[in-house]
């Protein structure tokens, strides 16, 4: 039997053999593509040369992708653990044509592999063509149904709706027909009751797709019309764990030796036995899938946090938590120790895993520890709220939105808890309490973008590594509606303007059109393409135009951006190879450097990396760049490669001295070491578990610093009389300070004291109550407080109020006796706020004890009359 990593490798191979260049996987974490969070499908990376934003550099690849499918259309998490073939995260393999071959070697080949390379039995295989579609003029894919007809019983091949087969990237860009590939694993006395072909696409645990062949021949425009693309392509994926049950001869994804490895080391630790207990089952399933999808995150760069990406591997984390928590009883972390299990299981396709595993581990056990620390409690409450809401079964929105906030349950957690016993959520007053908050949200992030218009077709060219200025042609544009403004997005055919991208923000600048001079706001990159965005669009598209980026800006950006690379080096110099980037900004003001190290850096360490990046910058090194470098030279080399970044076959190296910075860079760098001029660190924070963050200036910024500081300096020692020793001189003030404090308070104590003294002589006992009203004057709030306290103590059946002018300002304090608020039922709390009222403020308190403040100290004798009708 095929154990995974040889399932994987024969389908690698088999492509290799197909003329497919063996591509690595993207990152599960997606960036420069607004559309996506995660990558959710093999075809992510490719999606420029769908668009034809970008020429295929070779015509047919194959990989294995990870995907992650936890929000949005692609949601798998609900069924996730309950079923045996959903998940989170899971790895998708795929071939892919450019322009080449089409739908017959597409379903040729799969069937080839399939059948005589896998070994998988012909008569469990359905297939499903497209059967058309009236709404877009779509007739049925009888090419795709004729191809299966040679391989296949024409009476396995299905037409499908175009809900399962027609597949499109989004709202807008290329689809096409798609044609799956099904396969029943029932046993024989099944497959004699009910015929498989019944079962496709209903549900069945054991008649499953394992392969899809997209077929993309439309774009989908923003009308929602279709047209025909100019180059057609292939788009497969493969569920790698799906086809691992069918070739292990599994009923179960879960039984297979991707997850069993993890599910025997879950069950060994609770002491659980699985496949005995249903619900102890789905806990274990739940968690072994779950620790996939959080330790790739990591391992690519995304921290668990409270927004964004980082709360979507939160949610998940923390729902595996729960489970483990309540049908493992795991009271302490425990999802950590799997790291190591994936570790071995991915050692060969994603290193990323291997080399990355402590820290991993690390993040993950924080994680854990801090979530048990306030899950006690929240399932607590949500006991409470069940409790309280037996009668109609339905935990109140509001409920569940204070379970959020509070405790950090995300709402899809509570959903499941609740369902787990046999409860509902009221979600429409759960969405009721967010509206607001999420009305912003929405308003502040929604945009419309329209169809791109073509104006000329040519390739996009980026020459601002060596220009910063360009005579260039429009090639296309559109218009972007967003937060109620109108902007335009531009693409030129060859641009000096550097997209925002690895850290580094997008360059600023100006386009001349003739007369006309039109800012660019900033520039980005989507995909592939460099996008300028301008407020307004030049009057004569056809015309040339003249690019000029913002000199300045870009000059103080490329030493902090080359400054960067010097500290990176400097950390793992000073702390440990350990030392990893885990994010960073590069802007003309600052950089800021997030890496992986567990600790606060010592001021030591602190002055020890500054010393080195100096060094580096006074010793004047020159720039080596090497662009179009193959990534295996520039692997040999030691350059530095970043987790989580997606790299071609050929790189640009930036080099700072081969033996001591070598990283694979796309920003823009000075030419030498020397004209970053002066590094100071300003900051040393920590970010998230594991994760420290470094801010620090260059140049220009520097240099304002160092001088403010001096002129700081300066005034120091011209209020201290320009003392020979200045930290003596401050230490001696300080200790005189301390000296005077004590002074202070001991005489405020005395004065106190006198008062106290004098005031319970002024005591007016009557019917037992002994009564102090009086207008006084305190130093502060905490002798106020203190002195009535202390005639509590000393007086017996005490009503005090003091109306007091405390540093200026008017105070009240009402303190009385704890059994005349038993006998009388008084409550200072409800006087001293009617009492408030006279110096225009407000308060409140205990009903022994309360104070209030205000505005009008002219008041205060008023307070001392109302006291007295009062009482």
């Amino acid at each position: 039997m095929m154990d995974a990593k040889t399932i994987r490798k024969t389908f690698l191979e088999f492509f290799k053999s197909k003329g497919h260049e063996i591509v690595p996987s993207a990152p599960l974490v997606v960036k420069n593509d607004p559309t996506l969070m995660f990558t959710n499908a093999g075809m992510n990376q490719f999606k420029d040369y769908f668009l034809g934003n970008k020429t295929a550099e070779a015509p047919r690849v194959a990989d294995t992708q990870k995907c992650l499918r936890v929000s949005g259309k692609h949601n798998d998490l609900e069924e996730v653990g309950i079923d045996t073939y959903h998940h989170t995260m899971f790895e998708m393999l795929g071939n892919w044509s450019f322009g080449d071959y089409f739908k017959k070697d597409a379903i040729d080949w799969a069937w080839e592999l399939l059948t005589e390379v896998y070994k998988l039995p012909k008569d469990r295989l359905y297939v499903t063509v497209f059967e058309g579609d009236a709404g877009d003029g779509l007739e049925m894919d009888q090419e795709a149904a004729d191809f299966w007809k040679v391989h296949i019983d024409e009476d396995r091949i299905i037409p499908a709706s175009k809900k399962d087969n027609f597949w499109e990237m989004g709202d807008q860009g290329p689809c096409g027909p798609c044609s799956e590939i099904h396969i029943d694993l029932r046993s024989d006395e099944e497959r004699a009751k009910v015929s498989g072909k019944s079962l496709v696409n209903e549900d069945d645990p054991l008649v499953v797709e394992i392969w899809n062949l997209v077929f993309m021949q439309f774009n989908r425009k923003a009308d929602g019309s279709l047209e025909t693309l100019p180059a057609q392509h292939v788009d497969t994926g493969m569920g790698f764990e799906r086809l691992a049950m069918a070739i292990q001869g599994k009923e179960s994804n879960y039984d297979t030796d991707v997850f069993q490895p993890m599910i025997q080391d879950l069950a060994k630790k609770s002491g659980k036995t699985y496949g005995t207990d249903e619900k102890t089952d789905i806990a274990i399933r739940v968690i072994s899938d779950h620790i996939r999808a959080i330790t790739f995150a990591i391992a690519d760069g995304q921290l668990p946090s409270n927004n964004k990406a980082g709360y979507v591997i939160r949610r998940i984390l923390r729902r595996a938590v729960r489970y483990g928590y309540t049908f493992l009883g795991f009271e302490k972390a425990f999802m950590y120790e799997l790291v190591d299990i994936l570790s071995d299981q991915f050692d060969e396709i994603f290193p990323e895993v291997v080399n990355q595993k402590e820290f991993i581990k690390k993040v993950v056990r924080q994680e854990e520890e801090n979530f048990l620390r306030t899950l006690d409690n929240g399932l607590k409450i949500i006991e409470k709220f069940m409790a309280d809401n037996a009668a109609t079964k339905e935990i109140k929105g509001a409920e569940a939105f204070s379970l959020s906030d509070t405790y950090g349950f995300p709402l899809d957690l509570t959903e499941l808890i609740a369902r787990e016993n046999g409860y509902g959520v009221d979600i429409e007053g759960y969405n009721k309490a967010m509206q607001e908050q999420k009305e912003r949200a929405r308003a502040a992030s929604a945009s419309d973008k329209g169809d791109w218009i073509t104006v000329n077709e040519d390739d996009v060219q980026f020459i601002g590594y060596d220009n910063l200025t360009s005579d260039a042609k429009i090639l296309r544009y559109r218009e972007v509606s967003e937060k109620k403004k109108t902007y335009f997005q531009l693409v030129l055919d060859n641009t000096p303007f550097y997209p925002e991208g690895g850290g580094q923000v997008g360059d600023t600048g100006l386009i001349f059109s003739g007369e006309e001079k039109i800012p660019v706001k900033n520039t980005v990159k989507e995909n592939d393409l460099i996008i300028h965005i301008v407020d307004k669009l030049p009057s004569d598209l056809e015309k040339e135009v003249k690019c000029e980026v913002n000199a300045k800006k870009r000059t103080l950006s490329m030493a902090n951006h080359s400054a960067t690379h010097l500290m990176h080096a400097a950390l793992k110099e000073v702390l440990g190879d350990h030392v990893a980037q885990k994010g960073s900004l590069v802007n003309d003001k600052l950089l800021r450097f997030d890496f992986s190290h567990f600790a606060k850096m010592t001021d030591e360490e602190i002055r020890k990396v500054e010393q080195i990046v100096n060094e580096k910058i006074r010793e004047n090194i020159v720039l080596d760049e090497r662009r179009n470098m193959p990534i295996e030279d520039a692997k040999a080399m030691g350059a530095t490669a970043l987790f989580g970044e997606k790299y071609g076959d050929f790189v640009r190296v930036i080099c700072f001295d081969p033996e001591y910075s070598i990283e694979l860079c796309g920003g823009t760098h000075v030419q030498s070491t020397g004209n970053i001029g002066l590094f100071k660190i300003t900051a040393e924070t920590a970010v998230a578990a594991g994760v420290r963050r470094i801010e620090a200036i260059t140049s220009v910024a520097a240099e304002q610093y160092v001088d403010e500081q001096e002129k700081l300096l300066a005034s120091v020692k011209e209020l201290l009389k320009n003392p020979k020793d200045l930290t003596k001189a401050i230490a001696d003030l300080m200790d005189e300070r301390t000296k005077l404090s004590k002074e202070v308070e001991t005489l405020r104590n005395k004065e106190l004291q006198a008062l106290k003294d004098n005031l319970v002589g002024q005591v007016d006992a009557k019917d037992g109550v002994n009564v102090l009203i009086a207008k006084i004057a305190v130093p502060n709030a905490q002798g106020l407080k203190q002195l009535a306290f202390d005639l509590k103590a000393k007086v017996d059946n005490l009503f005090f109020v003091a109306a007091a002018e405390v540093d200026g300002k008017p105070q009240v304090a009402v303190m009385i006796s704890d059994n005349l608020v038993e006998e009388k039922g008084l409550n200072a709390g409800q006087i001293v706020r009617e009492l408030a009222k006279e110096i225009k403020g407000g308060g409140g308190g205990q009903p022994f004890f309360a104070t209030a403040g205000g505005k009008d100290i002219t008041g205060l004798d008023a307070v001392v009359a109302k006291a007295q009708e009062i009482i």
